[in-house]
């Protein structure tokens, strides 16, 4: 060993699975702004999904729980490092638990520049509609 040599330590990193950047994970998902509106017979909800069209959405309605997934049209490749792109390229996915007082069957779903509107209609409870027959 040379006398004006110096001896360097050794590192030793712990390996993990996560990406070494988040750059690495350009298709991370993020939650979107929403609103609810209460309806006589129904819930609107409003997403704000900029950027996504009307082929990148996805709802379903599982047992008690809406999910909502809008997935942006990509202009840069998913696999290029770019700066400060990092957050405009995430895709959105809402999960919603709703109950199972809604009739996930007959919702709606529209889009219009940016902003997602569904209309899921309440169910119409059997004891509350047994009535209803019985007194008409």
């Amino acid at each position: 060993m040379n006398a004006n040599s110096k001896s360097v330590p050794s590192i030793r990193r712990a390996k993990t699975n996560a990406p070494a950047s988040p750059v690495a994970n350009a298709v991370a998902l993020r939650e979107p702004v929403f609103e609810t509106q209460e309806l006589g017979d129904a819930m609107r909800l409003t997403v704000y999904v900029p950027g996504v069209a009307a082929r990148g959405v996805e709802v379903e309605g599982r047992g008690a729980d809406l999910t909502v997934t809008a997935r942006k049209e990509r202009f840069v490749r998913a696999n290029f490092t770019a700066l400060h792109l990092e957050g405009v390229q995430h895709d959105y996915r809402l999960r919603l638990r709703l109950g199972t007082g809604f009739d996930f069957a007959a919702m709606a779903a529209e889009i219009a520049a940016g902003v997602l509107t569904i209309t899921v209609p309440k169910r119409v409870r059997a004891a509350v509609a047994g009535r209803l027959a019985c007194a008409a």
